[in-house]
């Protein structure tokens, strides 16, 4: 199962918008004003923590949700809370490929028997974090670099059974020479010209991460921190259709 942005075997880019919040009005606020210049909406983290997860289910039951949760434990963990998170229907779910081989082909059998067929979400292994660089792998153990990290972690979850990948978008170029067309890459990062990099250390424009192959783009703090988040979303879009 793919989820790629495609016409006429054409690959196009998405764009996600990150509802990074505590408080689900504002989540109901920003997913109206981002309309459908958003294909997905992403909750992670913050939002199901804070809000629980009857606000995720009432945001999933008007958009398509891209649920951010990066499950990362022992493989019957995993697959019990996929399980469990499936009354919620998302489009795309994450975990971490760092939980290794054993870990992700547990969650691909729990989804493909949680879920209806046709309604399975694209599972995505999250390679290494956009906050992290080579340094900061070297701090744990990872002595090689981004690069040859993002590349193991890859090759090792699209043999596991993930759909796809949330990788940098500098790490791009390298998954597609890598592993071809097929798995979905996510990329987070993403900031327009202009805009400030918070604590993402790896990241490019909107334009930039088309050009180098990826499926659908998240964009948050750009968009929903904007005077007009509808607009800034629109004028994104735009960046990825021109």
């Amino acid at each position: 199962m793919t989820d790629g942005v495609q016409t006429d075997g054409a690959r196009r880019t998405g764009l996600i918008v990150a509802l990074d919040t505590q408080s689900p009005a504002q989540a109901r606020q920003w997913a109206t004003q981002v309309g459908a210049a958003a294909g997905m909406l992403k909750l992670g983290m913050e939002f199901a923590y804070a809000a629980g997860f009857g606000a995720v289910a009432e945001v999933a039951a008007a958009r398509p949700i891209f649920l951010d949760l990066k499950l990362h434990d022992i493989p019957n963990t995993v697959a019990s809370a996929i399980k469990a998170l499936s009354y919620l229907r998302p489009r795309m779910l994450t975990l971490h490929a760092s939980g290794g081989q054993a870990m992700m082909e547990a969650a691909r059998k729990a989804c493909d028997e949680a879920f209806p067929q046709g309604a399975r979400p694209v599972l995505l292994a999250v390679t290494v974090l956009t906050s992290m660089d080579d340094q900061g792998l070297a701090a744990i153990g990872v002595a090689d670099g981004t690069a040859a990290q993002v590349g193991r972690l890859g090759r090792i979850a699209v043999r596991s059974g993930m759909d796809g990948l949330v990788c940098s978008a500098q790490e791009l170029t390298l998954l597609r020479d890598a592993l071809g067309e097929t798995p979905v890459l996510v990329t987070p990062g993403i900031r327009p010209a202009g805009a400030s990099k918070g604590d993402q250390k790896r990241v490019m424009t909107p334009a930039q991460a088309r050009a180098a192959g990826a499926d659908w783009i998240v964009v948050g703090r750009p968009i929903t921190q904007a005077a007009d988040p509808g607009a800034a979303a629109a004028a994104i879009a735009a960046e990825l259709a021109g």
